[in-house]
């Protein structure tokens, strides 16, 4: 019976399985894929660059003794990466790179350079008419790594960032893109980057901007016919950061013009640094040739500090702060406010200003009180999917008939209400909302809330739903 690539590596797998962490198997073996096994040698398939360096910097034993063990001592490995092209051609371009061999010469992908005549470029963050062609990094100084504390949930984006500042544009984590839920310190880290490289490189041009600034300096630069003086400025830049890249869903000419200015970007060795309320594969409406080089680097992912990392962030706040406060205290208030970091910083900092006001000594008693009122005065954050969830049942309907195609007016009703509550809950775009939700357009969104804001002014029953729901959604 002869023997596969895939037995071989699945045996493999069981060997590697078994000597480390079940994170790190999920994060660095599941996503490789068994591609063929020929003269002793096994090829497998791993996602990115990023992915083969750091098998063979951290793992490289780990697999020569997993694969001698089923091949004997001649068995090689070799590495095959897949990377997606930058203009039309389908054909993927694929690397293949023995293990032993490192220096291997690795394919680049091409960009069509932009007219770039000798003429004087206008920078979007200065005021039109004033003369200032120095860049400022816009980067908060007070966002650094000594007051981003590490933790389980923070680990592998903190130490990829560390990385990152170290060694900017010259490391498989380009781009870097750090993703999480609301609160838990992507900003925070991707300033503290931003500022450990300009204090380390004085000489780089570093930038900080949102999203959404990036959006309307773009819409003004179109108003105003210099398209190509912002795309210039911006390839200028030696370390970008762009903040909540998601805020880009739905915004194709915005897409475009940042796709040009990635590829420029990544091309001549410059780094980025995006920030995401979700990871790239749950993002709507971002363009596939956009989201594949979003994989090309790092994708680390911020998660709910545990109860130690909680009790360390507040510590630190209140010694930054000058404030003492007895442990029984802090580890109340890092046991009640799990959600994230912004609220747990928060109920502190009311606890400090009660106590001072009121002239109240912090105890528990007082520790409840500011806890209790927090957590119900905190507004939590609201998803479509939950959304559309809740609209289904209090219409007693599934979701999928909700997001169906049919014209009956209580369903179109409750799909109106979804589209309404998520225009109104969400950060997301009208074009975003449409496709979540039955894979509408956004004038069919925008349509809707007209409708709903109508409805309310004149029809009792509907003004009731609309009641109703926003309790609902409000808990």
């Amino acid at each position: 019976m002869s023997v596969t690539a895939q037995t071989v590596w699945n045996n493999c797998l069981l060997f590697i399985k078994d000597n480390i962490q079940p994170q790190a198997y999920k994060t660095w073996f599941e996503p490789i894929v068994a591609v063929k096994l020929a003269d002793n040698a096994l090829s497998i398939q791993v996602p990115s660059k990023f992915f083969y360096e750091w098998l063979e910097e951290h793992y490289v034993k780990l697999l020569k003794v997993s694969l001698t063990k089923e091949l004997g001592e001649t068995a090689k490995l070799v590495y095959i990466i897949k990377m997606e092209n930058t203009y039309g051609n389908k054909q993927p371009f694929t690397e293949k790179i023995p293990s032993s061999n490192r220096s291997a010469v690795r394919s680049q992908n091409v960009d069509v350079p932009l007219n770039n005549k000798n003429r004087e470029l206008r920078n979007p963050f200065i005021i039109p008419g004033i003369r200032n062609v120095k860049i400022e990094s816009q980067l908060n100084p007070n966002y650094n790594f000594d007051n981003f504390l590490e933790g389980d949930s923070n680990r592998l984006a903190r130490s990829a960032g560390l990385a990152v500042s170290a060694k900017p544009g010259g490391t498989s984590f380009n781009p870097l893109l750090i993703f999480g839920g609301v609160g838990l310190g992507k900003t925070h880290l991707a300033h503290a980057i931003g500022v450990d490289i300009k204090d380390k490189y004085p000489e780089k041009t570093v930038l900080y901007i949102s999203a959404e600034k990036f959006t309307q300096q773009y819409i003004d630069s179109v108003k105003k016919n210099n398209r190509n003086d912002f795309i210039h400025f911006y390839q200028l830049i030696d370390v970008l950061v762009i903040d909540d890249v998601q805020f880009l869903s739905g915004k194709s000419g915005t897409q475009d013009v940042f796709f040009h200015i990635f590829n420029h970007l990544h091309q001549n060795g410059k780094q980025v640094i995006l920030t995401s309320d979700k990871a790239p594969v749950d993002m709507q409406d971002i363009e596939q040739r956009l989201l594949s080089r979003f994989k090309w680097g790092l994708s680390a992912e911020l998660q709910t500090p545990d109860f130690e990392t909680r009790v360390s962030i507040l510590k630190n706040k209140l010694y930054r702060d000058g404030v003492e406060m007895p442990d029984d205290i802090i580890e109340y208030v890092a046991k009640n406010i799990k959600s994230n970091i912004r609220e747990l910083e928060g109920a502190i900092i009311s606890l400090i200003a009660q106590s001072s006001f009121n002239k109240k000594e912090i105890n528990i008693e007082l520790a409840k009180q500011v806890v209790e009122k927090f957590v119900k005065n905190t507004k939590r954050e609201v998803s479509i999917d939950y959304i559309q969830k809740i609209v289904s049942d209090y219409f007693q309907m599934d979701v999928d008939t909700l997001q169906s195609k049919t014209r009956k007016r209580h369903i179109v009703q409750a799909r109106q209400l979804a589209m309404f509550f998520a225009k109104k809950l969400t950060k997301a775009s009208l074009a975003s909302i449409g496709s979540q939700i039955g894979k509408r357009d956004h004038a069919t969104v925008l349509h809707a809330c007209k409708t709903v804001d109508n409805l309310s002014s004149t029809d009792k029953q509907f003004k009731k739903y609309v009641e109703d729901l926003t309790k609902k959604l409000s808990v």
